[in-house]
């Protein structure tokens, strides 16, 4: 096998093109995945996030090489042949993996690498808010109205792993046993119901709390966290998705969601 440099190899299969990333498919001996990233926080990211994974034997691709400081930025991951659980039966099939990957406990909360990192949970939760009122100034009433619950709310929770980017299409079923996660480039260290809270906005489900059949003991403050969550989730689609349709539909639903919290 030659050695992987980043560089895109002569019959590489071009399989996706993504908001921000280029994947192809390289066949060989091992054949391999080599995504390129527009953000290298992002592939700094993925790949320390696999690099975990694999440390503990968690059900996700195995990180072969990686460049976030390379022009373009890229990661190589072992080749995949699955195809993706239907959306159906996701939530059902979900619970095993999520439970191992939410065992996995980190130092800090945010992401893993290329990015600030935060002392607390809440802090994180804040420093997004203050992200999306930077991208879309006229949601700042919304934001205020979760800061104020973000204030009220229990969130003293041990950090763990999040994929942050559960959607139909990410959990995939191999012709072996079990599933594999793909696409970590999101994956951050937090509280496991924000990660459920994100797979309900994907799922585009009216009641939030419709996913909690996936989460592993939850705390008595559950439903009210996963809802707070739900309703941030939803902001970040409507500060931040590159596609009209998402942020659209994000700023409607936030502001059926909110419009009881925000001040007369």
């Amino acid at each position: 096998m030659a050695a992987i440099d980043g560089r895109v190899p002569d019959g590489a299969r071009e399989i996706t093109t993504g908001q921000a990333n280029r994947v192809w498919y390289v066949d060989g001996p091992v054949p391999y995945v080599l995504k390129h990233y527009s953000d290298p926080n992002r592939a700094a990211n993925e790949a320390a996030a696999l690099a975990l994974l694999t440390t503990h034997g968690a059900p996700a691709p195995e990180l072969l090489g990686a460049g976030p400081g390379d022009r373009p930025a890229w990661t190589a991951q072992t080749a995949v042949h699955a195809e993706p659980v239907p959306a159906g039966q996701l939530l059902h099939e979900l619970a095993g993996p999520l439970a191992a990957i939410h065992r996995i406990t980190g130092p800090h909360t945010g992401r893993l690498a290329g990015a600030r990192q935060y002392r607390t949970w809440h802090h994180y939760l804040h420093g997004r808010l203050d992200t999306y009122t930077t991208a879309a100034p006229d949601l700042a009433p919304a934001a205020a109205a979760l800061r104020r619950q973000l204030d009220t709310t229990d969130l003293d929770i041990e950090p763990r792993l999040l994929h942050h980017d559960l959607q139909p299409g990410h959990l995939v079923r191999p012709a072996a046993d079990g599933v594999l996660l793909l696409d970590w480039e999101l994956a951050a260290f937090g509280d496991p119901l924000s990660d459920l809270a994100r797979l309900a906005v994907r799922l585009d489900l009216t009641d939030p709390t419709d996913v909690l059949q996936v989460a592993h003991q939850p705390a008595p403050n559950a439903v009210h966290r996963v809802q707070v969550y739900w309703r941030i989730h939803q902001l970040a689609d409507a500060a931040l998705s590159t596609d009209p349709d998402v942020r659209q539909r994000g700023r409607a639903r936030l502001g059926r969601e909110l419009y009881p919290l925000l001040p007369s």
